[in-house]
């Protein structure tokens, strides 16, 4: 089961960062450094549909399924926020692919379909800060999670700076990418727990 929970890992992480260096220089005038990537897959591009499915969906499922596993490999005698932070981080993956099955409309940024789609992000990272940072703190008393429990806690410093900082600080495309890469290196990290 690790093994096929680390290729999910795998797999999720490839599809992502495949679907966004490939749809995204087939799409003329698009910028990794200006432009966010939902617009990848906003209604009215070209091959928004293929972006949607492997850089949202199918990432986000499979992150789901490896969320599933972490939680599954808690006994129940874990610290209850372990055991929370991994439902969290499952909410979170289902909230990442859901961006791809609400996409963007670049013509009205006002529409309730891109709201939609800003919502299903926002909500992947609101569950996925509490998810992190419950699992730093759950997992830092098990000597084989320790690991884990330190790249949960540098990931949800990521997030909360990153997400939380004023827009002027940042470089809004390129903080969006830090934190989506630094979530998927954490989810092959989660992946590789141990049953315990």
């Amino acid at each position: 089961m690790k093994r096929w929970s680390g290729c999910l890992a795998a797999l999720a992480a490839l599809s992502f960062v495949a679907a966004v260096a490939g749809y995204g220089s087939a799409l003329e005038g698009y910028s990794q450094v200006a432009h966010p990537v939902g617009l990848l897959g906003a209604r009215g591009i070209s091959h928004a549909s293929g972006f949607n499915a492997f850089g949202f969906v199918v990432p986000g499922l499979l992150a789901a399924a490896v969320a599933w596993r972490l939680r599954r490999t808690m006994s129940d005698d874990m610290p209850w926020a372990a055991r929370i932070g991994a439902w969290l981080a499952l909410l979170s993956a289902l909230a990442f692919a859901a961006q791809g099955l609400l996409p963007l409309d670049p013509d009205d940024l006002e529409a309730t379909t891109s709201h939609a789609h800003a919502t299903a992000w926002t909500l992947w990272w609101v569950a996925l800060l509490p998810a992190v940072l419950l699992l730093a703190i759950g997992l830092r008393g098990e000597p084989a999670r320790r690991v884990l429990a330190l790249a949960s806690l540098v990931v949800a410093i990521l997030v909360a700076c990153l997400t939380l900082l004023p827009l002027e600080w940042l470089v809004p495309a390129i903080a969006e990418r830090v934190v989506f890469v630094a979530w998927l290196a954490w989810l092959l990290l989660a992946a590789r727990e141990p049953v315990g």
